[in-house]
């Protein structure tokens, strides 16, 4: 591939390397391989289910060791709510009142129709802020309800006339109504991480990955509501944001897979997906952090489930972890150990971080057995949370055949599976349950040190989709996703949690189910 000094110019001004540019060209060209899963990751064979007496043990354990941790709740928050309005935007483009819309806007009573979200506009806890800027403009809702001008509630709602909802992330917008206040996502995570990340001296960290353009409104939020709630929870935030490193995007391609190009000649690059947040993951320098998407929040009268199970995460990431510390201690400066304690560590392997040993393992000296187990076990550990599938989209948990012969515990996205291959198929059919994206991820070695995450990546499950701009088609490209490919090389475990626990908001009307009510 020959590049432009001016192409040259814009790759080393992102931070990139013309290698990896060209390394990406190369992926569109052979395209990134299907998982092989071998089955799926069920309670009893790959997903813990933890008795009530072991919740405790894990609770207390947790309790006892974290505060003297950095522990962090690390957010995902940069996402745009537009798709939560997407129905309502083409309803606000396309209604024209006339008899048969509005027989159709009534037949309509489905949980997530346009009825449904007029019929129930006052049970929003965005409700009163859109009354009042109805005012400002010489509007009254009830009247704009009554005669059926819907058009100007969602102008009011939407758009930067009013709200602009429809233009602001999803951390921003209220989610939940209280007595004295109402809360967004971002104030529902402050009242979660005082609640199960605060330290012995008080202090709770939190971070958010935000875009450019919403920085200063998130600044603004938590300098107006960051006292009352330290005050509230006997605490000390510290809130950090960051953005998707520049050097994480990805290089757009014609579907020639030549570079596509803007107006002015330049290389349309691409933000890479979530897999491009394990950067600032890495550069958190933290002991344990937390990870769970910004609109899964509840109001605090169904919070107790969601801290029981953080703490839970939390303390069995610790006591595993405290087994593989031990195991790499003993190991540690040993250039072969004895055939027992080999045997412990693999039987630990097998039946505990459910790990397939690769077919030549079995060949190799007592010598090389030992440097291997070593390297297995120095790597970062997460434990997910599962939740039975009720239908709701999300990657599954699978036994996978990985790419250096091993077989663990991966979180599969469905478009990582040859759904046209039969055996895959019926593998994927048989998936129980599936990731809420609720992790506890331990992120230092056995001596202290931080693990340099990138190391630990698959590259080879990145994803390719297909898009379009200033109406051309084009590829882009996703980086291996941050709990799936952009940990892939991770001791992993797998723990069931309640239904209760996974609350996303995909669409405004969620917010009218029963556990986004006060």
């Amino acid at each position: 591939m020959t590049f432009t000094q001016k192409d040259l110019t814009q790759i080393a001004n992102k931070g990139m390397t013309v290698t990896a540019v060209e390394e990406q060209i190369n992926n569109f060209k052979t395209g990134f391989p299907f998982a092989n899963i071998q089955k799926a990751a069920t309670i009893g064979d790959g997903i813990l289910q933890i008795s009530e007496a072991e919740q405790k043990k894990y609770v207390d354990l947790y309790n006892e060791t974290s505060k003297a941790l950095d522990v962090y709740k690390f957010v995902p928050a940069s996402g745009a709510a537009s798709r939560m309005f997407k129905q309502l935007f083409a309803f606000m483009e396309n209604y024209k009142g006339t008899a048969q819309e509005e027989e159709a806007f009534l037949a309509d009573k489905s949980s997530k129709s346009m009825y449904a979200f007029f019929n129930e506009i006052k049970d929003f806890a965005f409700y009163n802020d859109l009354k009042a800027v109805l005012v400002t403009s010489g509007e009254n809702i009830e009247t704009l309800l009554e005669n059926k001008d819907y058009t100007t509630i969602l102008k009011a709602l939407l758009t930067e006339a009013g709200l602009n909802y429809g233009n602001l992330p999803k951390g921003l917008l209220k989610f939940h109504a209280y007595d004295k206040s109402n809360r967004t996502p971002l104030e529902e995570h402050l009242v979660e991480g005082a609640n199960y990340c605060k330290g012995d001296d008080g202090k709770v960290y939190l971070h958010f990955t935000v875009s450019p353009s919403h920085r200063e409104k998130f600044l603004e939020l938590i300098d107006e509501v960051k006292a009352d709630y330290e005050k509230a929870f006997d605490c000390k935030f510290i809130i950090t944001l960051s953005e998707q490193h520049s050097a994480t995007d990805t290089i757009a391609v014609n579907m020639d897979n030549t570079p596509f190009r803007k107006g002015d000649e330049s290389i349309l690059f691409r933000p890479g997906g979530h897999g491009a947040l394990l950067q600032n993951v890495n550069d958190l320098k933290a002991d344990l952090v937390f990870v769970k998407n910004i609109d899964n929040v509840v109001p605090d009268r169904i919070k107790a489930p969601t801290y029981q199970y953080k703490q839970v995460l939390g303390g069995v990431l610790l006591s595993y972890q405290s087994r593989i510390f031990d195991f790499l201690k003993g190991l540690e400066g040993i250039e072969t150990a004895s055939a027992d304690t080999i045997k412990t560590i693999e039987t630990f392997f097998t039946s505990e971080i459910c790990f397939a040993f690769p077919t030549e393992y079995n060949g190799l000296s007592d010598t090389e057995k030992t440097k291997y187990l070593f390297t297995k076990l120095n790597r970062p550990i997460k434990v997910c949370g599962m939740v039975k599938n009720e239908g709701e989209p999300g990657g599954g948990p699978f036994w996978t055949l990985n790419s250096d012969g091993t077989t663990s515990l991966q979180i599969i996205e469905s478009a990582q599976i040859d759904t046209k291959n039969e055996v895959q198929s019926e593998i994927m059919q048989n998936s129980s349950h599936f990731n809420p994206v609720d992790l506890a991820c331990g992120l230092r070695n056995y001596k202290g040190e931080d693990f340099d995450l990138l190391k630990f990546r698959d590259p080879n499950t990145g994803f390719i989709a297909y898009k379009s701009s200033d109406g051309k088609e084009l590829k882009a490209q996703e980086l291996p996703g941050l709990w799936n490919g952009a940990m892939a090389d991770w001791n992993t475990l797998f723990v069931e949690v309640p239904i209760i626990t996974f609350n996303p908001v995909k669409v405004v009307q969620d917010l009218l189910r029963d556990q986004h009510q006060g």
